[in-house]
This record gives structure tokens, C-alpha cells and sequence, in this order.
């Protein structure tokens, strides 16, 4: 079955894409690591641009398709302002960005703790009961040590990019053998 789903993959997607991924991820995550805080801020430039860009697209097709044009309206305010304020700020941008991750991730490892031990406590097994466990304390770890969590972020995310960079090119040369 697992072959069936490859051949599909293999199908929808040229081999060459993943590894153009998978260099980008690399480079990303070595830069993380090298070239900390200019690879940062250039990151978070793209990032500020995309949300400039998105949010006046959003605007503009409210008068394409009327359908929910509030939350649109909203959502391209917000794209431009967060947009707009990481471009003119972007040293305080990025720390604001990084800030904000890692207080939904501490928030959301606290919820899945909770979720985690409720089942456990419902018969889904021990192993799921200490998942939760280990959810909680790193939520309350990200939520009381913020500042250092935003620190250590950059490498964190380098990290995941070059093991994701590898993962990608390896599946990339999987997809080209088969």
C-alpha cells in the first residue's frame, strides 16, 4: 500500500521540486546557524513583504467576490499592518514575531498536555499520559522563560530546517530512482 501511495506521490510531483526545497531548507538552516541575526532579520523581511502583499490582495477581492468581505477587510488591515510595522521595525519586529511563536507553541503544548492526560485518564494508555506530562512542562517552560525561548528560537528552527532540508533531498532522490 505504502508503494501505491509513493508511485501517486511520485505522479504529482516532479523529483526536482522537493530538492530545491530541501538545498532552500539546508541553506536556511546552516545560515540560521552561522549567520544568526542577518538571516533573521532577512527572513523576517520576507516574511513582513508577503503579509504587505497578502493583505492588499485580500482587500482588493472584496471587490471581486463580496462574500465575507469583512473578515477579508480585517484580514488584509492586519496583513498590511503587520506588514508595514516589521518593514519599518525590523529588528523589533522580529522579536516581536519571535515572541509571539513562542507563546502560542508554549500555550498550545499546554493544551495538548491537558488533552494528552485526559485521554490517558480515559484508557488510552500510560504512554499518551506521559506525552501530556512532557507537554505541560515544556509549555511551562516556553511560557516562564519567553525571552530565552525567542533566543534560542533561531537555532531551534535551523536546526529543524537542515534536518527537513535532508529529509526533502533524500526523498527527492527516492522520487528520481523510482
Amino acid at each position: 500500500m505504502a508503494a501505491g501511495a509513493f508511485e501517486v506521490q511520485k505522479r504529482a510531483m516532479p523529483w526536482w521540486i522537493p530538492l530545491v526545497q530541501g538545498i532552500a531548507l539546508l541553506v536556511i538552516g546552516i545560515l540560521l546557524f552561522t549567520n544568526t541575526g542577518a538571516t533573521v532579520l532577512a527572513l523576517t523581511q520576507i516574511l513582513a513583504i508577503y503579509w504587505l502583499i497578502s493583505g492588499i490582495l485580500e482587500i482588493v477581492s472584496i471587490f471581486l467576490d463580496r462574500s465575507a468581505w469583512g473578515l477579508k477587510l480585517i484580514a488584509g488591515i492586519i496583513g498590511i499592518w503587520a506588514g508595514m510595522f516589521i518593514i519599518n521595525h525590523p529588528i523589533g519586529g522580529a522579536l516581536a514575531f519571535g515572541f509571539a511563536v513562542v507563546v502560542i507553541v508554549g500555550i498550545q503544548a499546554l493544551l495538548m498536555g491537558v488533552v494528552n492526560i485526559v485521554q490517558a485518564l480515559r484508557g488510552a494508555g500510560w504512554g499518551i499520559g506521559l506525552l501530556g506530562v512532557i507537554n505541560i512542562i515544556l509549555g511551562i517552560i516556553l511560557l516562564s522563560n519567553a525571552a530565552i525561548a525567542v533566543v534560542m528560537l533561531p537555532w531551534i528552527l535551523g536546526g529543524f530546517a537542515i534536518v527537513g532540508g535532508i529529509a526533502a533531498i533524500v526523498f527527492a532522490f527516492r522520487l528520481k530512482t523510482t
